[in-house]
């Protein structure tokens, strides 16, 4: 019999979408893809130099659990020079991934029926997460005219004395908008355990992001290598806890992963102290891909109150066209051959929604949202 954890899990819409398309790719048919949070840029070359430089010198081993030191002190000096917070190298877990990351997080964290806010809309695999250790995901809705942020006194009213957390994701996915420094203040005087999301941090083009580690030190936050460094593939992210945490979440790692990639935290830590003008490149070329899609949904009557400005979506509303977003990302896809994100998959208050990412070259979202023009016009 097959584990009911393994039978209940949800699917990843996305990766629906993204499959369809792929199939469709391979019968001979163009796809635009505007429904992948994956950059489309190439990995910086420092990047693989390191890489095949740690290759050759043969840095094949294991490392410490926690991660290559370097690595780590490099990631603490990242967050004093960006945030102008504190952080010990014995307080971060390098992991392969922000993936795992999050699963030692909640493991160390709930018990069974333990609960954890978080925002709807959010990321569509958090009430996974959450729900795999036996944990309770608790929603809080997030409203198109505040910009999707939360409203404190709306999380205060889900606290009870199962929360262990509360989750917030800012620059966030699916929606592309930060969350205020009032409001992180706000949240962060709350008594449960923060947990910030902090993975798409860099890739902000109006305003400035804000480490939760700035206002409070009892906090979880997750990061990685993926979004702003173009390393997807490479899977390396890590996590940074209070210390008394520490210790049962380097059991886990030891246990279920035993390390990171030796390879891949040498080209992490390349990243960090020589990719700057190569993620310079890439914002720049990402705002301008970014005020383009805005202003070309907007003229295709999608709804956007608050325009984002970080990581690389649009959330529109697409509720005077359907609120069956299922379906309509599907017919989109079938029709007009442009792939875009269903809202609700990232919960029940981002149904009548679609997420298009412009993560993608500017000569392609131009065409897609040309084709998106062609199927309106004929519905």
């Amino acid at each position: 019999m097959i584990a009911k954890r393994a039978e209940e899990i949800t699917p990843f819409l996305v990766m629906d979408v993204l499959e369809r398309a792929r199939a469709m790719e391979h019968e001979g048919i163009d796809v635009i893809h505007l429904e992948v949070g994956e950059p489309d840029f190439d990995t910086p070359q420092c990047v693989k130099d390191a890489s095949s430089k740690a290759l050759k010198e043969g840095h094949t081993h294991y490392t410490h659990s926690l991660g290559n030191m370097k690595l780590r002190e490099a990631i603490c000096q990242y967050y004093s020079k960006t945030y102008n917070v504190s952080v010990h190298p014995d307080q971060i877990v390098i992991t392969s991934g922000t993936s795992p990351a999050m699963l030692l997080i909640f493991s160390a964290l709930l018990e069974k029926g333990d609960q954890v806010i978080l925002s709807d809309p959010h990321y569509a695999c958090y009430p996974n997460f959450i729900r795999f250790v036996e944990g309770i995901p608790i929603t809080v809705p997030v409203y198109e005219e505040d910009g999707f942020q939360y409203r404190p006194e709306a999380i205060k009213r889900k606290i009870t004395e199962k929360t262990k957390a509360i989750l917030i994701n800012s620059p966030s996915n699916p929606t592309g908008n930060l969350l205020s420094v009032s409001r992180m203040r706000a949240i962060a005087e709350f008594s449960p355990h923060i947990i910030s999301d902090e993975i798409y941090h860099g890739l902000v083009y109006e305003g400035k992001e804000h480490s939760i580690l700035e206002f409070t030190d009892n906090a979880f936050v997750l990061n990685g290598f993926s979004k702003l460094y173009a390393m997807t593939g490479l899977r390396l992210g890590y996590l940074i806890a209070p210390q008394r945490f520490i210790r049962p979440i380097q059991k886990m790692q030891q246990n279920f992963f035993i390390c990171a990639s030796s390879v891949v935290q040498m080209a992490g830590l390349a990243a960090l102290e020589g990719a700057e003008a190569d993620v310079t490149r890439m914002k720049n070329i990402y705002n301008e891909r970014r005020k383009y899609m805005i202003k070309r949904l907007k003229e295709l009557g999608f709804g956007i109150t608050v325009e984002p400005t970080g990581a690389f979506y649009v959330f529109a509303n697409a509720n005077h066209i359907s609120n069956d977003s299922y379906n309509l990302a599907f017919d989109i896809l079938e029709k007009s051959h442009v792939g875009v994100t269903p809202g609700i998959d990232f919960g029940s208050n981002g149904e009548g929604y679609l997420r298009f990412s412009y993560a993608n070259s500017l000569e392609n979202i131009i065409e897609g949202l040309n084709r998106i023009e062609n199927y309106l016009d004929n519905l």
